[in-house]
């Protein structure tokens, strides 16, 4: 089993609980907000590493307050937080609203995130160079993340790669991507291509294919997950029955657990299967970490649903 490394955001998030989402210039009141520790990539560095995996994160904090308890939470959770800086400034923040039907939106604040650059990669080559895979996502400097996959590809790492916040991505990046893992609405934005159901999907996924990336995952909701790979495998996992409260980290605890059951050396519809139970879990707990199951929920989530 080899080492996932994530390379990428470490937020603390900010979460109130609102009966619906405001509209344009409307105010309205929330509810129990509280300060919880997330990112996408400390997210999918908790997520790969309680599904059973050795995790590495690679990120950068600020000198306030919240930048240890950032750490502490990723440290508690099993990741190996050495590489993660100090930098002068805040930390980065997420201010998260949560509606009645656990739906959520998010203003992101880089703080420490932006200022994870080219030469603190390079400085800490030696955290990712022996990795089974490096998952990376965009929330920190595009610069970075270009050459993090760059480097990668050339060092012959896996590159997992999840375009979030979503943006067109430049056609040369593409065959440096193992993986790439978009909902729908990254999938649209990323392909051009309006992204609905597992038709629509498999239609993503194929343009994806044809720029390059040897396998292509579109999360569906609801609605499950579709894959496609190079080879011609093609992976169809419903997503399970349960009753949402914040779908929060849903996303990130799917790709750290089926990157981590990767690792294991898990087929792709057991990997996907694994990492739809993970996430449908997770979707039922409140916060982004603190919502993440550990390997033994998700298998035995998985027994309850054979």
């Amino acid at each position: 089993m080899g080492k996932i490394v994530v390379i990428g955001s470490i937020n603390m998030d900010v979460v109130s609980h609102v009966e619906r989402h405001p509209l344009p210039g409307e105010t309205i009141h929330g509810s129990n907000t509280g300060n919880y520790p997330g990112g996408k990539g400390a997210n999918q560095a908790v997520a790969a590493s309680r599904s059973g995996a050795e995790a590495a994160m690679l990120g950068a904090v600020g000198e306030d307050a919240f930048g240890q308890a950032l750490i502490a939470s990723l440290r508690d959770s099993g990741v190996d937080v050495a590489p993660v800086l100090r930098k002068a400034g805040t930390s980065g923040l997420a201010f998260i609203a949560v509606s009645r039907e656990g739906e959520n939106t998010i203003i992101l604040s880089a703080g420490a995130n932006g200022q994870l650059l080219r030469g603190d990669i390079e400085a800490a080559r030696q955290v990712w160079a022996d990795a089974y895979a490096i998952l990376l996502q965009n929330e920190i400097p595009w610069e970075t993340t270009r050459f993090v996959m760059e480097q990668a590809a050339a060092a012959g790492v896996r590159v997992y790669a999840n375009p979030a916040p979503a943006l067109r991505l430049p056609d040369d990046v593409f065959p440096w991507i193992d993986t790439i893992i978009v909902n729908e609405t990254e999938a649209g934005i990323v392909t051009g291509l309006t992204v609905t159901d597992a038709g629509s999907a498999a239609e993503a996924a194929e343009e994806l294919l044809r720029r390059g990336v040897r396998a292509a995952i579109v999360t569906l909701g609801e609605k499950g997950c579709y894959y496609r790979a190079a080879d011609g495998t093609e992976v169809i996992v419903p997503a399970f029955r349960v009753e949402p409260k914040d779908t929060t980290a849903a996303g990130d605890t799917f790709i750290g657990a089926f990157a981590a059951e990767q690792s294991r050396g898990g087929s792709a519809e057991a990997s996907l299967r694994f990492a739809a139970a993970a996430s449908a879990i997770a979707v039922t707990r409140e916060g982004a970490q603190t919502s993440i199951p550990t390997r033994e929920e998700t298998l035995a989530f998985l027994r309850e649903r054979a």
